[in-house]
């Protein structure tokens, strides 16, 4: 089938967040601009989710509607034939979003007060569903060597070892930094929780965006006592681009973890997703493959062209591989410019939207995230207007 990767969908007037954001920031933005910042695509959806609806949408009732067997059966196989992870679904908790579902383990497995660690510069929604439980960020910074991100495992064994630290909110694949963590690296990750009794609760939300060559592991296969104290968070929302269809589901294999999370859940009066979401994710998980392999070599591509241009043109600008997702986490600071500066010269006169580094983190100062998964006639276009906005 045919996958329409070059036209850019133009979503001005539509209630979406990053068009709206791109307007406010800059309201003199020509039309056929787009944002390159939140982590949704411009893109038309795969054509077999999307006459897939419509061909539901034909006989059906949208009142209160449960989970069938055949939204299960394609999500375990799913999770299966994608990742080799044999999941039962009594071990599947359905959650509106993951970052609702990070907030709900959050207060699950921890009091308030307790430390929860994130590797820095973070995806910004675990900040805010630590401190809005009242519960303490405890930071372990990310660092570079041999030009790749690395963790600290040292730091993290010391701030995992304080005994008001109870809880590890892990991104895997990581965003912003694009790392897709090696087996060996979950492997210790997964040792020092376990020395320190800490439960994980591992965002996976990108976990079939992986680019060639890199392979990911999610973390509960590393074994079964590592199953029995993760919370591992999936969706098809950044694969498909279904984040408005709130579908997640989240993974708990120990019956006393899924008990805590189940009930801290009900608290909420949450108890079902909405009807379109579960066959948006039905069709996704059984349809669309070749469509998400279409994405895969369109953001592996951009990375490439972005990697060189920016090579050939500004130098200076660190273009880190992408292992995984489609967000390019790239480092300005050697051009001297402020934070704000740089978003200035980026919104006002390249017309060109990122997120902006330091939403990350103080750790995130002076680097740009940029979505890759869009056409590339628009980032090159992009890429030519950065450019000449810094005079090269």
């Amino acid at each position: 089938m045919y996958y329409d990767f070059e036209t850019v969908i133009d979503r001005t007037g539509t209630g979406a967040a990053k068009w709206d954001s791109m307007r406010q920031s800059n309201p003199d933005v020509p039309a056929g601009i787009p944002p390159f910042s939140v982590a949704d695509l411009d893109l038309k959806l795969a054509p077999e989710i999307t006459e897939g609806l419509r061909e539901h949408l034909q006989s059906a009732v949208l009142g209160y509607t449960m989970a069938t067997d055949a939204y299960w059966d394609a999500v375990t196989g799913w999770f299966r034939d994608r990742h080799g992870w044999g999941v039962e679904r009594d071990h599947i908790r359905l959650a509106p979003g993951v970052v609702p579902a990070f907030y709900t383990a959050i207060r699950a497995v921890t009091a308030p007060g307790d430390g929860v660690i994130v590797q820095t510069p973070a995806y910004y929604p675990f900040f805010g569903a630590i401190e809005n439980n009242d519960r303490v960020v405890v930071r372990n910074p990310l660092v570079q060597r041999d030009g790749r991100w690395r963790l600290d495992l040292d730091d993290l064994a010391e701030k995992a070892a304080d005994p008001r630290t109870t809880a590890l909110l892990f991104c895997s694949p990581h965003n912003p930094t694009g790392r897709v963590w090696e087996r060996e690296e979950l492997e210790q990750v997964w040792r020092i929780a376990r020395e320190n009794d800490l439960t994980v609760i591992s965002d996976e939300i990108h976990f079939d965006l992986v680019m060639p060559g890199h392979a990911h592991t999610v973390f509960s296969t590393l074994g079964a006592d590592a199953a029995a104290r993760t919370i591992v968070c999936t969706a098809p929302s950044k694969t498909f681009n279904l984040a408005g269809m709130s579908t997640s589901n989240i993974v708990i294999a120990d019956d006393a973890l899924r008990e805590r999370y189940s009930a801290e859940q009900a608290r909420t009066g949450f108890f079902t997703l909405n009807a379109l979401g579960f066959e948006a994710c039905r069709l996704a998980y059984t349809k669309a493959d070749g469509w998400l392999a279409g994405l895969i070599d369109l953001v592996h591509g951009n990375h490439q062209m972005v990697r060189n241009f920016l090579g050939e043109r500004m130098p200076e600008v660190v273009v880190h591989d992408l292992e995984g997702t489609y967000l390019q986490w790239m480092d300005f600071r050697a051009l001297g410019l402020s934070p704000e500066e740089l978003q200035r010269i980026h919104e006002q006169e390249a017309l060109v939207f990122f997120d902006e580094g330091a939403m990350f983190g103080p750790e995130g100062a002076g680097f740009e995230r940029m979505n890759l998964a869009a056409p590339r006639h628009a980032i090159e276009a992009a890429l030519e207007r950065l450019a000449r906005s810094h005079g090269r």
